[in-house]
């Protein structure tokens, strides 16, 4: 998933979109007639009070879900708001922690484990102060916020709620700001240097009043609107975002550039912040879902280094390059023929091989989302500092799910890794697996619309795996490219823990993934400033791919001629995202099922 979407639904609320239609194979693990015992009620409480709690924080949530005048509402980041939001997740954390475990259904034991592990989350991210620092590298608060926008206005009830969310920017904004004064007191900030260039993701907002993006729900109203009204709503618009809207952007540049850019610290690791040691191992432990140390997670880095590097070899060989490998990683960044000409080029391209995986997808699963999804480009306003590519869900039932591409400096954006890339954001990897998690109606919400990291971006890299099978990657550049995206996330484990943890310098960290794939520069610098500013994330991916892959290894010797890849399938997706723990129990579990049959 996106990972600027994670950001946004930990900062906006924005929720997924509500499915009704139930998953024709996938279905509950157990269905239970029996009276639920007093820890299964007392969970159920807790379940309830959790999920209304979050539709009272998050109005974007709250409004997805159909809750009167949540449309007309910005979330409160008001430190008083913030504190009892958490003090309310602290006592439930707390009541969890005391819950009779042991009589409590297979599905509650799961419920309880992924309730526990969101609010232990947040509460850890509360302590460690993460609200003092509402801005990245790929951008912030002032980016997120203009989603408010993306909006279909189809009556004066519409075009209400919406002015009032506009009237309520100047409240936002002054607490976000409030929170990024007092991280530079207390000296928990971004690095300085992840931030180069941050100022240009406030002026892309700083544009005639025609042209802004708060503006855009106003060029499409219904044609069924009179002229008039759809005048006087216009002007309305026109006036506030001209008045209130636009003259936010030039005060928070001004902000930005005077007084917070100078004052950042210019320490890169996290280690150097106020509990910084604890805050790092809190991270990798959250990310993996698993009780691991940095020192571990390094050296698995270091190991599966090793043994992409000799695959990769074993390409360059096959195509008989003279040259090192250095020579040839120069070669695919600077050669022409591996690059668009034009946007649309390689959006074409990004849809083509998107088709050809929809094709597949009935040979390895017996189950399929309802939910189609569509390609587009990143923003122009975050594209600069922005990843190559992400997937953003569907947000309600009248929509799709996209793929987003990085149109953004073509020369950058070879086509040799599109394969890899298609394959990770859009099917078999990100759509698939978070609209089937979306459409699970039995699920409780809290779990339909969450995302466990590790389990997604490790489905999203065991999607990529897949494509051998299914019969992508025949070209050896496109092969190449399917190796040096997965050596991307091996490194990933060595530099966030370098960087993080054993004083590993920017320099590098930049070296060491410029030299180990064949990644662009631009793209090289963009990742490792995400992962200094991100600490830990970036370690969930491989670690996820490799449980994924062990799993279905194991499934595959203990059953046999019995293993059927679209069962595994089904195994694995069950019941959502989850910490990998409990993928382990889910796989162990269908083991016994099919052996037993």
């Amino acid at each position: 998933m996106s990972k600027l979407a994670v950001i946004l639904l930990t900062l906006l609320g924005i929720g997924g979109c509500q499915h009704q239609a139930s998953l024709t194979h996938i279905a509950p693990a157990e269905t239970s007639v029996s009276q639920p015992s007093p820890a299964s009620m007392q969970l159920q409480q807790l379940i309830d009070q959790d999920w209304q709690l979050k539709l009272a924080r998050y109005p974007y949530l709250a409004e997805r879900q159909g809750v009167a005048n949540a449309a007309a509402r910005l979330v409160d980041m008001s430190s008083t708001a913030l504190a009892d939001y958490q003090a309310q997740q602290l006592a439930m954390l707390n009541a969890l922690n005391n819950l009779d475990s042991a009589s409590l259904s297979h599905q509650d034991k799961i419920n309880a484990q992924i309730l526990t592990y969101q609010l232990q989350d947040s509460t850890d991210m509360y302590r460690f102060g993460d609200h003092y620092m509402p801005i990245t590298a790929e951008g912030g608060f002032h980016t997120s916020i203009s989603q408010i926008s993306d909006i279909t206005i189809s009556n004066e009830a519409d075009a209400q709620a919406y002015f009032a969310r506009l009237n309520a920017l100047p409240t936002y904004f002054k607490q976000q700001t409030l929170w990024l004064q007092q991280g530079l007191a207390l000296g928990i900030t971004p690095p300085r240097v992840t931030l180069k260039g941050i100022e240009d993701t406030v002026s892309a907002y700083q544009v005639d009043v025609n042209e802004s993006t708060y503006y855009q729900p106003f060029t499409q109203l219904p044609a069924s609107m009179p002229a008039e009204q759809q005048a006087q709503l216009q002007q309305q618009a026109q006036q506030l975002i001209q008045d209130k809207v636009l003259p936010l952007y030039d005060d928070f540049y001004w902000f930005l550039t005077e007084q917070y850019l100078p004052q950042t610290r210019t320490s890169i690791a996290a280690s150097d912040m106020p509990d910084g040691v604890e805050f790092y191992e809190n991270r990798i432990k959250h990310y993996t879902t698993l009780n691991m140390t940095s020192e571990q997670v390094h050296q698995l880095g270091l190991l599966e280094v090793a043994r992409i590097r000799a695959e990769m070899q074993a390409v360059i060989e096959e195509l008989a390059f003279q040259g090192s490998f250095d020579d040839f990683l120069h070669f695919l960044r600077t050669d022409p023929q591996f690059y668009a000409k034009t946007p649309q080029e390689l959006l074409k391209h990004a849809a083509y091989i998107a088709k050809q995986a929809d094709a597949v997808l009935p040979k390895y699963f017996a189950t399929l989302p309802r939910t189609p999804y569509g390609i587009k480009e990143v923003p122009a306003q975050i594209a600069p500092k922005y990843t190559t590519g992400r997937y953003s869900g569907a947000s309600n039932d009248t929509e799709a799910g996209y793929y987003w591409v990085n149109t953004y400096a073509l020369d950058k954006r070879p086509l040799y890794e599109m394969e890899a890339l298609t394959l990770h954001e859009a099917v078999p990897g990100h759509h698939l697996q978070i609209a089937l998690n979306q459409e699970q109606a039995d699920l409780p919400n809290f779990r339909r619309y969450s995302y466990i990291s590790a389990f997604g971006e490790g489905w999203g890299l065991y999607a990529e795996y897949l494509g051998i099978e299914a019969g992508f990657y025949q070209d050896p550049y496109s092969n190449f490219g399917r190796l040096t995206y997965e050596m991307w996330r091996a490194v990933r484990l060595v530099v966030d823990t370098g960087l993080h943890m054993q004083g590993w310098s920017r320099q590098q960290a930049i070296d060491y993934m410029a030299s180990n794939t064949a990644l662009s520069l631009h793209n090289v610098t963009t990742e490792i400033d995400r992962y200094i500013s991100w600490p830990g994330q970036a370690v969930s991916y491989k670690i996820g791919e490799l449980t994924i892959k062990r799993l279905r290894q194991q499934a595959q010797y203990a059953l046999g001629d019995k293993f059927d890849i679209r069962q595994f399938h089904d195994a694995v997706l069950i019941n959502g995202s989850v910490p990998l723990s409990i993928l382990e129990q889910q796989v162990k579990a269908y083991i016994e099922r099919v052996n037993q049959a």
